[in-house]
């Protein structure tokens, strides 16, 4: 297998700085709806990068859920990634939609979001996550697939005849942003990448970036 080989031309659009919006989230949300339309594959699925506790970058994916002043998702607060937001409270986020061949990055700071919305996205989830949610000790190591299917059963018994209410460790994110980047692929590796920066004032500074 010839994995340097792989390679695929990019040619489907172009990115000009003068079409694009003062602010990076009003940007993001017409990019978001034109993946809408573009029937992008799991379209929110998102890279969460934080900084380990050992100082070593963390990815995983995770999904966003809401696009306010900032964008957020939800977890538990106990997992690996709650106990480095914690310890770090900046982290990034990069979507990829090949579809449309385009990405973003954002990077910023972290804060968890208020108990209200917390509440209102855990009790809009199918019932099943939201046992889940009590279910799993997120990223701490089990003895066996069954151990935990043994600790959804308690769950499930005990909410059967019990209104079920929002685990205390589990809620929401809000990354605030103060660097956001839109990257579309161009031929011959030339792509177009601008770039916002957030200022003193509050507003945004737009670059374009040599790719």
């Amino acid at each position: 297998m010839n994995i340097s080989a792989i390679r695929k031309e990019y040619s489907l659009k172009t990115l000009d700085i003068k079409d694009l919006s003062k602010n990076p989230i009003e940007q993001f949300n017409l990019w978001f709806q034109e993946a809408l339309v573009a029937k992008v594959i799991e379209i929110n699925a998102m890279t969460l990068s934080t900084i380990g506790l050992d100082g070593i970058p963390n990815g995983r994916i995770v999904l966003l859920k809401e696009v306010d002043t900032g964008f957020v998702f939800f977890t538990n607060y106990e997992s690996q990634k709650g106990k480095e937001l914690a310890q770090t409270p900046f982290a990034s986020l990069t979507f990829f939609w090949p579809e449309l061949e385009r990405q973003v990055r954002i990077r910023g700071k972290i804060e968890q979001v208020s108990t209200k919305l917390s509440d209102e996205y855990f009790f809009s989830r199918p019932l099943g996550s939201q046992i889940g949610a009590w279910t799993s000790p997120q990223s701490q190591k089990i003895n066996s697939r069954e151990e935990l299917e043994e600790r959804l059963q308690v769950f499930e018994n005990k909410f059967k005849d019990t209104p079920i209410t929002r685990p205390r460790h589990w809620g929401g994110y809000r990354l605030n942003p103060n660097h956001v980047e839109f990257w579309q692929g161009r031929p011959s590796r030339l792509h177009d990448r601008i770039a916002y920066e957030k200022i003193d004032n509050g507003g945004w500074e737009l670059s374009i970036l040599a790719p």
